[in-house]
């Protein structure tokens, strides 16, 4: 089950009989041909889309409706925490006496949050959504300094709390092939 809610965009081309039911057909083969791409698209694709179509809802319930070119890092930071109440993650306070240890023998009264990689990942795929609905990098809300700051903030936070550290992925580099020599001399 996906950790946000889902929003179904709205399609105003399907209507039934009627007048303009040529135009009605016209889209709605327009749109069986968007549904076969989207079918055909990736799992990394369709989650992007469905991450998309859940931040524009946020906007649009947000109050005052906010519109994208007036959405800030403030404003995807308002939007990490409120789903946070969506989260699985158990996070222990420091209080908690299972703080830093990471298989915990006994249920807490602990909350429970995003995890780390999923707000990550989540921020990355947005930050590609939004490059990809006409936003400008430069003002692009999801890679604002406070927006990786947070997510530092989060990921430190939880490591600590579980009492594991979260190791950067080391690239694998190609295998360099040895340096060919110069041909003798004739």
């Amino acid at each position: 089950m996906d950790p946000y809610p889902e929003v179904e965009s709205l399609n105003p081309g399907k209507n039934s009989g009627g007048a303009g039911s040529s135009a009605a057909a016209a889209s709605s083969s327009s749109s069986a041909a968007a549904a076969a791409s989207a079918s055909t698209s990736s799992r990394y694709e369709n989650q992007k889309r469905r991450d998309w179509n859940t931040f524009g809802q946020y906007l649009k319930n947000h109050r005052p409706p906010l519109t994208l070119s007036r959405c800030s890092g403030a404003h995807v930071l308002e939007f990490l925490r409120y789903l946070d109440q969506f989260g699985k993650t158990k996070v222990h306070t420091p209080v908690c006496p299972f703080y830093g240890h990471p298989n915990p023998p006994a249920p807490c009264p602990c909350p429970l949050r995003q995890a780390w990689g999923s707000l990550d990942a989540l921020i990355g795929r947005l930050r590609a959504a939004y490059e990809e609905n006409g936003g400008k990098p430069d003002t692009n809300p999801f890679g604002a300094r406070a927006v990786r700051l947070y997510l530092r903030e989060v990921r430190d936070l939880q490591s600590k709390a579980r009492g594991i550290s979260y190791e950067k992925k080391k690239r694998k580099r190609p295998p360099q092939p040895p340096p060919s020599q110069p041909p003798p001399p004739p």
